[in-house]
């Protein structure tokens, strides 16, 4: 059964999927307000991952913004007109609970993980962290040193900054390209007032998931949730559409060259990948497997196990509403760096040229099978995969169904998307101590 974000009124619940005797089986009910609760059921286990999801990352932002996502998900955790920064973090320790959230480009994630006895605990807290943030001028204040922390540690590490810059070297200053941290010139400009508007625009019912899986029932969820959401429900307002843009986001790769003093070289290599709604993303998959995705792969095999070139090379993919990366990564001494990215464009061209074997294609799928089975073990990866798919797809494919579409990819599915995403203008980033040394493609 499918049910679309937009077609449920408040007031009401659906069965998602039915799941077995009970197991996995997935609800979603709408609160007044337009707030959404989707929750599966792990009979199981003995705990509960407990996950709030806004509709709002980093691509939200205007220039005079960037790095507001991120900030308010630290500040979010300073304080309630309830609890002070301690009380929220003591009161998931003191049950033995984990406590966190993440910003992305396209939304952000605050989750608790508890025993299912002290599921009551972990919404409270979360949805009042969420929902009832008073954002003070000194709490913004204190996280700025801490985040601007964070920055300069991203920069001290070049296996994290590489991907920010090449973000940067293929979408150029749009929002996509922009790293989700911000910079330090942004971040020491945003204003407590700024923070606090940003909070008031997205973080509202309608822009909100409720994400939970373990031992729960479906009916004691929405409970706890409508009482923790208490005085923010108010109106008949309707969930907000899945971020399903029409026009993809123009990239332009170039290369760009951090000069640093490093002991290792770091380059990714690639370009525009495929959307999160693309059919094709099953194939793309697929090719990503066969060409970095494990220890068999063209990439492993070819830079680290022939020649040993590299103690880290793969391909990887990133999905957005519009658009989509598909980039290769290696590290390796800065001496082998010309022969190390030789090898990775000799096999991008390849694959683009002509696909990958039956024998590869076959062994793609058994690993994209067995990730997604083996990744969906515990409570909070099954969370997050029904939090995530409420928000940013139009329908939650169940996983037999994810499944099959795999197993349909065909050859000339992977040759087709191969030659429309590595054949493409690609980008290239590199850092190590190279000056201002032109690696054009």
């Amino acid at each position: 059964m499918t049910i679309l974000a937009s077609a449920q009124e408040p007031g009401t619940t659906h069965v998602v999927h039915p799941g077995a005797d009970g197991a996995g089986a997935v609800r979603r009910s709408v609160l007044p307000g337009g707030l959404r609760v989707i929750t599966e059921t792990m009979p199981t286990v003995r705990s509960a991952a407990f996950g709030i999801w806004a509709g709002v990352g980093s691509r939200d932002e205007a220039p005079a913004d960037a790095g507001a996502s991120h900030y308010l998900e630290h500040v979010l955790f300073k304080g309630t007109r309830r609890r002070s920064a301690l009380e929220i973090s003591a009161a998931i320790d003191a049950v033995g609970g984990d406590l966190n959230a993440f910003t992305a480009k396209e939304y952000t994630c605050y989750y608790a993980r508890v025993l299912d006895a002290d599921l009551p605990l972990a919404v409270d807290v979360v949805s009042d962290m969420v929902a009832a943030s008073v954002n003070r001028p000194e709490d913004v204040e204190s996280e700025r040193g801490v985040i601007l922390e964070e920055i300069h540690m991203r920069d001290d590490d070049p296996g994290d900054l590489i991907h920010d810059e090449f973000s940067t070297a293929l979408y150029g200053d749009a929002p996509l390209g922009r790293p989700i941290l911000g910079t330090v010139e942004s971040i020491n400009v945003l204003s407590r007032d700024r923070i606090h508007a940003y909070y008031r625009e997205h973080y509202v019912p309608e822009n909100l998931v409720v994400a939970v899986a373990g031992n729960i029932d479906h009916d004691e969820v929405v409970r706890l949730v409508a009482r923790a959401f208490e005085g923010h429900l108010d109106g008949a307002a309707h969930p907000r559409a899945p971020r399903l843009d029409g026009t993809p986001q123009p990239a332009s790769p170039t290369v760009r060259v951090v000069d640093k003093d490093t002991e290792q070289a770091h380059v990714v290599l690639g370009g525009v990948g495929v959307s999160r709604t693309d059919d094709r993303r099953f194939a793309l998959g697929v090719l990503n497997a066969a060409l970095g995705g494990g220890m068999s792969s063209r990439l492993f095999q070819e830079v680290r196990e022939k020649r040993g070139l590299a103690y880290s090379v793969y391909s990887y993919t990133s999905q957005y509403a519009d658009t989509g990366v598909f980039g290769v990564y290696a590290g390796c001494q800065t001496a082998k760096v010309d022969e190390v990215l030789a090898i990775c464009r000799d096999e991008v061209a390849k694959a683009a040229e002509k696909g990958i074997t039956d024998e590869e294609l076959e062994r793609g799928k058994g690993q994209l099978r067995g990730a997604m089975v083996l990744g969906l073990e515990d409570t909070g990866s099954r969370m997050s995969r029904i939090g995530k798919s409420e928000l940013v797809y139009e329908s939650l494919l169940a996983v037999d169904e994810v499944l099959s579409r795999i197993e349909a990819v065909t050859p000339d599915d992977v040759r087709e998307v191969a030659a429309d995403v590595l054949a493409g203008p690609q980008a290239l980033t590199v850092i190590g101590p190279f000056g201002d040394r032109d690696f054009s493609l």
